[in-house]
């Protein structure tokens, strides 16, 4: 026998048992279980491994005749493509490990969105584009738009008090379509359709959008104390949603999950088979506070991150790093601008050929570039239901334009902080209904 070697897909599933020994020491009764308490054995993989977990491993068991339980459902995934074509690391082509780090996606995004493309019954792509819209179209403009949305008006109307509910066939009909999404969601999961599944979170939070246009609590409350009564059933409804999809978004997004509790001040929940919609925050409950839960990822970002990701990432990432200085502050990022800016008008000055001040020039783009990213990151992660909040944000941002202005600044340094208190401007009309107002370079001549 010295001679012989064990197939390596006889011995590697073997591992299965003893990564569960070293967690356990009742590991048996999760692989020889008792007939009273049946296991229920799931397997994730690729298609390519599927004869070696629905043959082999469970021929071993069997053939050992001992009891050990064998799978009973094996899910197993088709390819996942890149950009129309096929992941390479030794290209570079592709996302891997801790590359996804590198970003400035949020985890949680990352989970959200290779879960709503996950090969389930057929190879899918990858694509950022599409990362991009589904983030800002999917969880900005419905799911997080609904969570800021019940959250803020609860804290703005109702000092975070969930108010006194009146429930009519209105919100009979919403809490039956919701659970009709949430009976989904749970057979979706009982399956391992974790494709399906996401979709059903993302309907209820569009019901809840829906029903927040429909009902407009924001007229409600300031009409008469039926209205008012109304306007407060709406928001204590829409609070207890976004409790349930707290607790639904869980397995997808742990983080995000965690976060709308805490913005919930709220317990974690549990739901198990056949339960429906509860009430999970009455009357009187106090919520923490609000604030929003994504961010937009705008297209000049994904462009940059196509080009990085597309290959020869070593050696993107290394130009990156000596020419393009990685700054996530904003008051640094500016210090930086203006000394590279002084630096190019040194070499010009000196008459130093293009070709040694190019390089330079090239630089001070991307940093500007930086810099408006940030201040536009800074635009929007204020609270877009908060007036009061907007106006302190106008008159911090006044005063910053007032002083850059008194100091001699050029124009090239307070042109940015204009702009963004035009947009806090522009927000607050938004909300308020006030006329928009214009930078002076756009009034029309009289």
């Amino acid at each position: 026998m010295g001679n012989k070697v064990f197939y390596v897909w006889f011995d590697a599933p073997i591992g299965y048992m003893s990564i569960t020994k070293t967690y356990t020491e009742q590991w048996q009764k999760w692989w020889k279980p008792n007939p009273n308490t049946p296991v229920t054995l799931y397997n994730f993989m690729a298609k390519d491994n599927v004869p070696f977990h629905s043959i082999m491993f469970p021929a071993t068991l069997l053939g050992c005749n001992r009891g050990y339980v064998t799978v009973s459902h094996l899910m197993a995934t088709e390819y996942l493509n890149y950009e129309e074509g096929k992941f390479s690391k030794s290209r570079g082509v592709g996302v891997f490990g801790t590359d996804a780090q590198d970003t400035e996606i949020p985890s949680d995004v990352w989970r959200f969105y290779l879960l709503y493309i996950r090969p389930e019954s057929q190879d899918s792509n990858f694509n950022w584009v599409d990362l991009a819209t589904k983030n800002n179209s999917e969880l900005l403009n419905n799911l997080g738009n609904f969570i800021n949305r019940s959250l803020m008006f609860a804290k703005n109307n109702f000092k975070k008090i969930i108010p006194k509910m009146v429930l009519n066939k209105d919100d009979y009909t919403l809490l039956a379509l919701c659970n009709k999404e949430l009976k989904e969601y749970m057979a979706a999961l009982e399956k391992a359709k974790l494709r399906d599944g996401i979709r059903h979170i993302l309907a209820i939070s569009k019901h809840g959008n829906q029903y927040m246009q429909f009902n407009q609590p924001w007229v409600l409350l300031k009409g008469t104390d039926e209205e008012k009564l109304r306007g407060g059933t709406v928001i204590g409804i829409s609070c207890n949603l976004v409790c349930l999809l707290s607790v639904i978004l869980s397995p997808y997004m742990p983080e995000t999950s965690e976060n709308i509790r805490k913005q919930l001040n709220a317990k974690e929940y549990l739901l198990v088979p056949d339960s429906g919609i509860v009430n999970f925050l009455p009357e009187g409950h106090v919520i923490g506070d609000p604030s929003p839960l994504f961010t937009k990822i705008e297209q000049t970002q994904i462009e940059d991150l196509k080009k990085k990701f597309a290959g020869k990432q070593e050696e993107l990432n290394k130009t990156k790093k000596n020419n393009i200085p990685i700054v996530e502050d904003k008051l640094l990022a500016q210090k930086m601008v203006d000394d590279q800016a002084l630096a190019v008008r040194k070499l010009k000055e000196s008459g130093a050929e293009k070709s040694i001040w190019q390089p330079e020039v090239a630089k001070l783009l991307a940093l500007k570039a930086k810099l408006k990213e940030l201040e536009n990151r800074e635009v929007c992660d204020i609270p877009k239901e908060d007036p009061k909040f907007i106006e302190d944000e106008i008159m911090k941002q006044g005063l910053i334009v007032r002083k850059l202005k008194e100091g001699g600044s050029e124009k090239s340094v307070w042109q940015p902080e204009v702009d963004k208190l035009l947009a806090l401007k522009n927000k607050l009309a938004v909300l308020t209904g006030a006329p928009t107002p214009q930078s002076k370079g756009k009034k029309g001549k009289k």
